[in-house]
């Protein structure tokens, strides 16, 4: 407690000290970014010249540009020099999102199989989900994907089977409707992705990697049929399937492999 008599301005002065004011380049970035993500500022959309933004905001050019750098770390924006150059905006981008994310986990030592048994939580419920309320579109979107041509012998050039594959694990919670289960689902898959392309690009010609995209392909053909007749249950059990299977596929060699970004 304060002395008496002690002014407060004199007990608050070091607290009031310790305090960051915002610099006016983060304030004018925080302004930009408000209109990204509200959509006041569309995809493409070039901003006013830095002269106008300067006055706008009554900032100097190097305000603005340090408000400039920091939207750029956060890919919120495109900046180009020189003539026929400008500020273009850029929405919020999942990639980027799911990048970093995949970079904490590298950064933790979180490993490939705790990943997957993440995607093992989320997948199977979905699927059962899907098969108690799902529509015809929502049928015929999942056959429509799985009928489509396929990129040549998958053993052969794998990487197109296999982001054709990941797309259909996407589209199942996609159809389930809820959009922040997508987010995290897309975010796992951005993730998983780049663990099976070192896997499919070791296994390159091998019948080990043929077998696992027939049986991928076999799975995802049969869950569509279970939801579209309301198997809730055969559905969730034929997915916790097919997800093992391709668990054990991808950790076959080890399973404290830890999440690689940068392979």
């Amino acid at each position: 407690m304060p002395e008496m008599g002690t002014p407060a301005r004199a007990v608050l002065a070091p607290a009031v000290r310790q305090l960051r004011l915002p610099k006016m380049a983060e304030l004018v970035a925080d302004h930009l970014r408000r209109q990204i993500v509200r959509g006041e500022l569309a995809e493409g959309e070039a901003l006013p010249s830095e002269s106008e933004l300067m006055r706008q905001f009554e900032i100097s050019r190097p305000t603005l540009r340090e408000a400039f750098r920091i939207l750029e770390t956060e890919s919120l924006i495109t900046v180009r020099r020189g003539p026929g150059g400008g500020v273009r905006m850029r929405p919020p981008n999942l990639d980027v999102a799911s990048r970093y994310a995949g970079l904490i986990l590298q950064h933790q030592g979180i490993t490939l199989a705790d990943v997957l048994a993440a995607r093992a939580v989320i997948e199977p419920r979905a699927v059962r989900q899907l098969a108690a309320s799902h529509t015809d579109d929502d049928v015929a979107r999942l056959r429509a994907h799985i009928e489509e041509p396929w990129p040549g012998d998958p053993a052969v050039a794998p990487l197109p089977t296999l982001r054709r594959l990941e797309r259909f694990h996407t589209l199942l919670v996609e159809l389930v409707g809820n959009q922040t289960l997508l987010v995290l689902m897309r975010m796992l898959e951005h993730i998983v992705e780049q663990a099976d392309r070192s896997r499919v690009e070791a296994d390159t010609g091998s019948p080990e990697l043929a077998s696992a995209v027939k049986k991928s392909r076999a799975a995802h053909a049969k869950v569509v049929d279970l939801i579209e007749t309301g198997d809730m249950a055969g559905a969730e059990r034929l997915w916790h399937r097919h997800l093992s299977g391709a668990n054990e596929y991808l950790l076959r060699s080890a399973t404290t492999i830890v999440v690689d970004m940068f392979t």
